[in-house]
C-alpha cells in the first residue's frame, strides 16, 4: 500500500500503474551460421520457434543453412491486440507474452501449440494451479489412438509435461515444459501449450496463481513505431504445416477484418499505405515487421517576417 506524504492514514492512495505503452517488443538480429548449425538448434539458442525462424529465412535449407550464411533472427514482435495484462498467447505466432512487471516490456517465449484437430482454445482464462514435477495422464482420445499408452507418467525424463506446469481454468489445458524441445514453434501438441524447458522454468517463478491468460488468433498484426506503421504477418494456423514442411504458404489470406484493422491503425494516414508491400507481406508470411506507411515529416516553422 502506498500513501501520499502527509496524507491521513485513513486515506490511502493507490498509484496510477500504467501498462506498457510501446507497440512492440525486442529488436531484429542476425546470426552468422557455423558449419554444424541447423535452424532447430539456432532457434533454441535464441529463444525462437522453428516455424518462425524458417519463415524469416525462406531461401535457406533448414538443415544445412551453410557456414558463414547470415540468418535473420526475428526477435522484434508487434504486440497482439489484447489486454496488456497477465499472459497473452497468439496461436498463429506460436508465441507468449507475459506482462509480469507494470509498465515494463513483456517477457516473451516461443510455444508449441495444438495440432490440427486438437486446437488450443481461444478466449480468456487464468492460471489456477502451479505444479513442480507434474504427472502426465493421457486423455481418453489419446488412449483410443494408442492403447499402449500408460495411465500416467510421473516426474522424470519421459514425462511429456517436462518439469513444471501452470494449469489453466480450462480442464485438461496447461502451460508446461516438454521432453521434446524440437517441437517448440510447431503445431505438435494435443492442445496444451509447450515451452522450452528453460523457458517454463523462468516463467514458473514469475507467474502467480490467478494471473489472467488471454489466447488470441491473430496471424496479422500492425503497430506504429515512431512515424512508421509496421505490419507483421505469420502463417495462419491452417498454413503453419505448409510453412514448416515446404518453406512457403500456397494460398493468399487477407480478410475484411484484417483490412479494417490495418486501416483503423493507420488512421488519418490510411491513404499513405503501400498496398503493394502489404500484398507481399501477406503472401510471404515471414513473421517480421515491415513498414507499410510513413507519416510525413513536417519541417520547422518559418517566421514569415524573415522572408521580407
Amino acid at each position: 500500500m502506498f500513501f501520499i506524504p502527509f496524507a491521513h492514514a485513513e486515506d490511502p492512495v493507490t498509484p496510477d500503474i500504467k501498462s506498457y505503452s510501446e507497440s512492440y517488443v525486442g529488436d531484429m538480429e542476425v546470426h552468422v551460421a557455423s558449419y554444424e548449425d541447423t535452424l532447430i538448434n539456432i532457434a533454441r539458442d535464441n529463444d525462437l520457434g522453428f516455424v518462425e525462424l524458417r519463415a524469416a529465412n525462406l531461401e535457406l535449407d533448414p538443415w544445412m543453412p551453410g557456414e558463414g550464411v547470415e540468418i535473420i533472427l526475428p526477435k522484434r514482435h508487434i504486440l497482439p491486440q489484447a489486454p496488456r495484462d497477465g499472459i497473452v498467447i497468439n496461436l498463429p505466432e506460436m508465441r507468449l507474452y507475459a506482462f509480469v512487471s507494470p509498465g515494463e516490456p513483456p517477457v516473451t517465449h516461443p510455444l508449441g501449440v495444438g495440432r490440427v484437430g486438437l486446437s488450443t482454445p481461444i478466449g480468456s482464462t487464468k492460471v489456477i494451479r502451479k505444479k513442480i514435477g507434474p504427472t502426465w495422464r493421457p486423455t481418453e482420445r489419446m488412449r483410443e489412438g494408442d492403447p499402449d499408452l500408460p495411465e500416467a507418467i510421473g516426474p522424470g525424463s519421459d514425462n511429456p509435461l517436462g518439469t513444471h506446469a501452470l494449469y489453466l481454468g480450462w480442464p485438461e489445458y496447461a502451460l508446461h515444459g516438454t521432453n521434446r524441445p524440437f517441437g517448440i514453434g510447431r503445431r505438435v501438441s494435443s492442445g496444451c501449450i509447450r515451452l522450452y524447458p528453460e523457458d517454463i522454468l523462468s516463467l514458473f517463478d514469475m507467474v502467480p496463481e490467478g494471473m489472467s491468460v488471454t489466447v488470441v488468433d491473430q496471424p496479422i498484426k500492425m503497430g506504429w513505431i515512431g512515424n512508421e506503421l509496421y505490419m507483421e504477418a505469420h502463417p495462419s494456423l491452417a498454413q503453419a504445416d505448409d510453412m514448416e514442411q515446404q518453406g512457403f504458404v500456397s494460398n493468399y489470406e487477407f480478410s475484411a477484418e484484417d483490412m479494417a484493422v490495418l486501416i483503423r491503425e493507420a488512421g488519418e494516414f490510411a491513404d499513405l499505405i503501400d498496398w503493394e508491400t502489404v500484398r507481399n507481406i501477406v503472401r510471404l508470411r515471414q513473421g517480421v515487421p515491415v513498414v507499410v506507411a510513413t507519416k510525413p515529416v513536417m519541417g520547422p516553422m518559418i517566421d514569415s517576417s524573415e522572408l521580407l
